[in-house]
């Protein structure tokens, strides 16, 4: 958000937000719009975060749909080819395409440069594509314009000043003692993918949660011991 806002200096309130992905970062994004007072649609193709999306108070519908009604689109989804030309024909006027989800292939720039009439750099990190409109009903197709913030990088990284230190040490920790755990434990494990173990997980938090002078409570021994029964409860 502070990317996009850095860049184009557009007021999110009263917005449509289009967010492509409701991932960990797709749930930021949609949470943190929601906030600055945008009226937030989520896009997935995966039931269970549609339905969390859905719970959490935001508009879902298929991208396809969400293409005519939004403002500024922000793809989160770590795949490619997420927004194409299909969604640039039915885009309005003025819509602001930007990405924060993975490499520059989740928004198709080379449908947008095919669709263009005109392409231009109105100010540092956006690109204006003009492009004709979806005619229909006899109405005749129209000029439009769509900007592209960063030529589809992260927009986090390109327009404004990337992770903050406060969430960049958590991530080195995590990798740091997670590599010493498969220094430790190689010998042990297979070929695959593996989860970071939970230990790691909970030492990280703990240790970044006393530097931020926070305390919690801890489980007595009779709360231990319940939690871990199926003799007891329902």
């Amino acid at each position: 958000l502070d990317g996009i806002i850095r860049a184009t200096n557009k007021l999110i309130a009263g917005s449509t937000f289009v967010v492509c992905g409701y991932g960990w970062c797709g749930k930021g994004v949609a949470r943190r719009a929601q906030g600055l007072g945008a009226n937030v649609i989520v896009c997935e193709v995966n039931p269970l975060y549609a339905l969390e999306a859905v719970m959490d108070g935001f508009m879902v519908m298929p991208l396809k749909e969400a293409s005519g009604l939004g403002d500024i689109f922000v793809t989160v989804t770590g795949d490619t080819n997420v927004i194409t030309g299909e969604h640039f024909i039915r885009m309005k006027d003025k819509v602001i395409v930007a990405n924060a989800g993975h490499f520059n292939v989740e928004v198709d720039l080379k449908s947008l440069n095919k669709l263009a009439v005109g392409k231009r750099d109105v100010k540092p990190l956006v690109t204006e594509y003009t492009v004709k409109s979806q005619g229909h009903r006899g109405i005749k197709p129209r000029l439009k314009r769509i900007y592209v913030l960063a030529q589809g990088r992260l927009v986090n990284l390109s327009c404004a000043e990337g992770h903050p230190a406060e969430v960049m040490d958590l991530s080195f920790a995590n990798q740091a003692l997670a590599c010493e755990y498969i220094s430790k434990n190689h010998d042990k494990m297979g070929k695959q993918v593996y989860g970071v173990p939970s230990e790691i997980d909970n030492k990280v938090s703990r240790l970044k949660l006393e530097a931020l002078g926070i305390k919690i409570d801890k489980l007595s021994r009779r709360q231990k011991e319940y939690l871990s029964s199926w003799q007891e409860g329902t």
